[in-house]
């Protein structure tokens, strides 16, 4: 068994959040010297080096310090688990949750769970994470989510997924646009209108993507790293959007300016919203029962 203590894990797993060793002693609420101590520790337990520590520059891990550390993320993790699950299988669950939320899906998604999270499990504490794709899945790598929701879309291997809600490509449009009197968009009638790009990881892509299936270009005006202010710019008759149909959807921008939002058809991308987590991890009965949560709230507004 090796030699080390939980609490040594506990200060090293905190080191990438910091630029120095006095800062991460000063955070930790410990002496440099004794942080050094719990450093040099591990690395004998672990036969080589795990940081460079010069005071010129900084902290720094070397390659095995930075897996050492996601590693110990993780077990530290599933020692808390550990306790938090004893309380679940007594019947409550209580603890802490992690979770991650692709940005444009946050304001649509979240207020739903959120508000019914202390009636369904009054003893969880959700910690919520929102990003993009090159956001969320690096924090889920190291162990700093327990699972993200996001877009089926373009993901790498190497995750458990379970399905929220199914989403499709819509066509958002200024009210007074002479396809908003449509039933139904043509990408080819987009193709030489303004577009107002949601700029986000996958979307951007996505977008190009649709378009070259069809032999087609975007007339991209400008690009957006938000998707209220590209609704905004909608709703103002800058130019139109393409994005994913979402529940609890008012067709109204941020300033109360409605929109228009038509299928497109022949469809374009078709995907689900998923929540996912590693698959070298599983999902702690508190994380699963946030993810029903979601599904069972969302699922039935699809």
């Amino acid at each position: 068994m090796a030699n080390f203590t939980l609490r040594q894990l506990e200060l090293f797993a905190a080191l990438p959040d910091f630029p120095t060793l006095s800062a991460a002693a000063a955070s930790l609420r410990i002496s440099e010297s004794a942080l050094s101590q719990a450093i040099t520790a591990l690395e004998k337990v672990a036969g080589e080096q795990l940081c460079v520590r010069r005071k010129a520059r900084g902290l720094q891990l070397t390659p095995a310090g930075q897996f050492f550390a996601q590693r110990a993320r993780r077990l530290i993790r599933d020692a808390d688990d550990l306790v938090n699950d004893l309380a679940g299988a007594a019947g409550t669950l209580k603890g802490p949750v992690k979770l991650g939320c692709f940005s444009s899906l946050a304001h649509n998604l979240l207020p739903g769970i959120l508000e019914a999270l202390p009636t369904a499990h009054p003893q969880l504490n959700v910690d919520v994470t929102v990003g993009t794709h090159t956001e969320l899945l690096p924090a889920l790598d190291a162990g700093l989510l327990d699972m993200a929701i996001v877009y089926d879309m373009q993901l790498p291997a190497g995750y458990n997924q379970r399905t929220i809600y199914r989403t499709e490509l819509e066509a958002v449009l200024p009210p007074d646009h002479k396809l908003a009197r449509q039933d139904t968009v043509d990408l080819a009638q987009l193709a030489e209108e303004p577009l107002i790009m949601y700029d986000s990881s996958p979307s951007t892509a996505n977008t190009h993507h649709v378009f070259a299936e069809r032999g087609l270009r975007p007339n991209v005006v400008s690009s957006m790293p938000q998707m209220v202010l590209v609704q905004a710019m909608v709703g103002r008759g800058l130019g139109y959007a393409l994005l994913m149909s979402r529940p609890n959807s008012p067709g109204l921008t941020v300033e109360g300016r409605p929109v228009a939002i038509r299928p497109l058809s022949p469809p374009a991308t078709r995907t689900t919203v998923c929540a996912i987590w590693p698959e070298d991890m599983s999902l702690s009965p508190r994380a699963e029962a946030v993810v029903d949560l979601a599904v069972r709230i969302l699922d039935s507004q699809d």
